[in-house]
């Protein structure tokens, strides 16, 4: 078995407990999944899983337009609040 699918693996199962970590970040407003990484202190590699995870489950959306180096950047889905 590859090590990279293992650590594909590892990183996935780790999203349940990133949630937190990650919307906590983004109480402050929206931030590209670089500005995450940097402030809970985890790989920017990672911190995309987890984030494409949570966009996938409803816990954050992706604003439309992208910056100027292509990030886009995401917020925490607040229930009953447009985005």
């Amino acid at each position: 078995m590859s090590t990279t699918l293992r650590e594909t693996r590892e990183i996935v199962r780790e999203e349940p407990l990133m949630q937190r970590p990650i919307l906590d970040a983004l109480a402050d407003g929206p931030l590209t999944v670089p500005e995450i990484a940097e402030r809970i202190g985890y790989p920017a590699r990672e911190v995309l899983f987890w984030v494409m995870g949570m966009r996938r489950f409803g816990h954050v959306v992706e604003l439309p337009e992208a910056d100027d180096d292509g990030y886009f950047q995401y917020e925490a889905f607040v229930k009953g609040e447009p985005s």
